[in-house]
């Protein structure tokens, strides 16, 4: 069965740091694409950043700030968000495209991880 779970979410202050961890079962993440993607309340599902195993890419809103990186060993993805701001408080999504294609798109993607909370306050 094909599963992904994120981990690492919480509460953190404005400026602080949070590293999220997308962890797959069921397959390999060797050659599979995995994208990141928030969804704030009354928002659409929005794509952070993603990554193949040629490329990376981020949103223009947390370029600079958060880092996707992959641990083919762990068969984990991880995000790092570093200066967090309180628009960045969102429930955080990992999701995965198993032709190894990797965007910013919410369509080009099959599994989806149940999500892990973020949420950026003093």
């Amino acid at each position: 069965q094909l599963q992904l779970v994120e981990s690492g979410g919480g509460l953190v202050q404005p400026g602080g740091s949070l590293r999220l961890s997308c962890a797959a079962s069921g397959f390999t993440l060797d050659y599979v694409g995995i994208g990141w993607f928030r969804q704030a309340p009354g928002k659409e599902r929005e794509g952070v950043s993603c990554i193949s195993s040629r490329d990376t890419d981020y949103a223009h809103s947390v370029k600079g700030r958060f880092t996707i990186s992959r641990d083919n060993a762990k068969n984990t993805v991880y995000l790092q968000m570093n200066s967090l701001k309180p628009e960045d408080t969102a429930i955080y999504y990992c999701a995965a495209d198993l032709t190894g294609w990797a965007t910013l798109e919410r369509k080009d993607y099959f599994y989806w991880g149940q999500g892990t909370q973020v949420t950026v306050s003093s």
